[in-house]
């Protein structure tokens, strides 16, 4: 099986491999546009961007699969504090399919100065004396003091939105 994903970023490429690596795919990283916001401020945004970068990673590369992971922040219903939330989405070429990660409630210092502006990570990386946590534990991890980190969170989504091009159980009968 062979997988891109399109993104850079480490823990995203080792997501999608811990997700599938029952399968032994060859994962390949891929640089590409999500043409969203740096910080998408909506679920609506954030899965967007989730399928752009599955489409266009398909698009660029020879692989059996195209994976797209997107970050982002959203307020739920019945739940108005504002959330981290994570999609992935996958592709075949023919089809899209999407799973979300877990969500965390922001804190509300952290909240505030994304409301106002500021990408996520940068924020995560000031409040804590950090440098890179979106590339390693990501804001989860830290806010969840390790129960969950970014890559755990991550692959979970991926496994999921993997998950009707394995089972029998979404085909029509």
């Amino acid at each position: 099986m062979h997988v891109a994903v399109g993104s850079t970023n480490p823990v995203k490429r080792e997501a999608t491999d811990r997700a599938l690596e029952r399968f032994d795919p060859v994962v390949v990283a891929v640089s590409v546009d999500s043409g969203v916001d740096e910080q998408p401020g909506s679920i609506a945004e954030t899965i967007t961007g989730a399928e752009n970068r599955a489409r266009r990673a398909f698009e660029v590369c020879e692989v059996d699969y195209g994976v797209g992971l997107e970050g982002g922040v959203a307020r739920f219903e019945n739940a108005p504090e504002l959330h981290l939330v994570m999609w992935a989405v996958v592709t075949d070429g023919d089809r899209l399919e999407r799973a979300s990660g877990p969500s965390v409630r922001l804190p509300d210092r952290v909240a505030e100065r994304v409301v106002a502006g500021e990408e996520l990570g940068p924020v995560m990386d000031d409040v804590l004396s950090t440098d890179g946590i979106a590339e390693g534990e990501g804001a989860v991890g830290a806010l969840t003091d390790g129960l969950v980190d970014r890559s755990d969170a991550l692959a979970s989504a991926v496994s999921c939105a993997f998950s009707p091009f394995r089972t029998d159980q979404y085909r029509e009968s």
